[in-house]
């Protein structure tokens, strides 16, 4: 795991981009969004940082630690976040069409409302979480752990589950699965 103090982004460190992003978030003089556009953030230890509304398209987050991590509002569209820890993590809100979470430990996460259209979650461990209102429209969950998922409130046309047991998951209302389910 490389620590947030030895990593730059466009000449900057990124726990200056941090800190000013803080700033931003709580309204106060100095303050700055966080554009991380392309950022190789790969393996960086970023348990518990503040990173709502940050803009983080197209990111290197492949096997990052973002446990705990607050990411709402943030825009991952076309981040990797291949075997990133998410754990506990709030993504409420948070934009990531196209983002890549396979093998993701995402297990216990707020995607409320989140724009989570054609994201990649195939073999990632997804229990516990809150899918209410997200639009998961063309995302692949193939091989999935999806316990206790909450799909409630959410439009499930034309997401892949594909060898998902939804057995324990809450469903949309008037969902049945299909006898010809792949599994």
């Amino acid at each position: 795991m490389k620590k947030i103090k030895s990593v730059k982004h466009n000449g900057k460190q990124l726990t200056d981009i941090l800190s000013s992003h803080v700033l931003f978030f709580q309204g106060k003089e100095g303050g700055e969004r966080a554009d991380l556009t392309g950022a190789d953030l790969s393996e960086v230890d970023l348990e518990g940082a503040n990173l709502s509304g940050a803009i983080l398209r197209n990111a290197n987050l492949q096997g990052a630690n973002l446990r705990k991590a607050k990411l709402a509002s943030a825009d991952l569209s076309g981040a990797n976040l291949h075997k990133a820890e998410l754990r506990n993590s709030d993504l409420t809100e948070a934009i990531l069409p196209g983002a890549n979470l396979s093998e993701a430990q995402a297990s216990g996460i707020e995607f409320f409302r989140c724009d989570l259209s054609n994201v990649n979650f195939e073999r990632a461990q997804l229990r516990n979480i809150n899918l209410r209102q997200a639009n998961i429209h063309g995302a692949r969950f193939a091989g999935a752990d999806m316990g206790i998922a909450i799909l409630r409130e959410t439009d499930i046309t034309g997401a892949d589950f594909s060898g998902v047991d939804l057995s324990t998951a809450l469903m949309p209302k008037g969902y049945a699965q299909t006898a010809k389910s792949h599994g």
